[in-house]
């Protein structure tokens, strides 16, 4: 999953996403499956690549993410974490993704949840990486099916079992169609 050498142009907006088979992506602020193997595949896909996630989904990480620049959008004025940066709105964190990935030289500016900020990044975006888990959740957060006139589904492929993942997973890979 290279995202290959930094283009000239801005760099590409790609939402990494797992989600159920019913579209589920979390219950209660936590993940409703323990895959390892999903868990690696997000590290790869993010890592040395500016990450944006709300406020919430640090805060259910616990810690700023290792070998990523970490964006964290909140309405909150008063929210401060060390070690990341904390924008107001999207559009200002895309604006700190692209200067970071130019920083970095990566091609790609990452987007990894919640709910919210998926829905408002997903007209912008350029790429989905969607884990697609083998199960049907339950949960209050969900992710919704790429549209087919938006999106063309470039790659299909197993994710490599860990001995402790609970379900199988698929890696989806969609582009926006042109």
């Amino acid at each position: 999953m290279s995202d290959g050498t930094a283009a000239l142009t801005r760099p590409r907006v790609v939402i990494v996403v797992a989600a159920a088979r019913n579209g589920i992506i979390g219950a209660a602020g936590k993940l409703p499956w323990r895959m390892p193997s999903d868990l690696a595949l997000f590290r790869r896909a993010t890592f040395g690549r500016p990450v944006i996630m709300g406020r919430k989904t640090f805060q259910s990480i616990g810690r700023p993410l290792d070998g990523r620049d970490n964006i964290v959008v909140t309405r909150n004025a008063e929210f401060r974490a060390e070690g990341v940066q904390v924008v107001g709105s999207l559009t200002a964190a895309l604006e700190a993704g692209q200067a970071a990935a130019r920083a970095r030289g990566a091609g790609e500016i990452t987007v990894i949840g919640g709910a919210p900020i998926y829905a408002e990044a997903l007209p912008l975006a350029d790429r989905i990486l969607l884990t697609r888990i083998g199960c049907d959740a339950v949960g209050d957060a969900s992710f919704p099916e790429p549209d087919p006139a938006l999106w063309r589904l470039i790659g299909c492929e197993p994710v490599a079992a860990n001995p402790r993942d609970q379900f199988e997973a698929e890696l989806l890979t969609f582009e926006r169609a042109t």
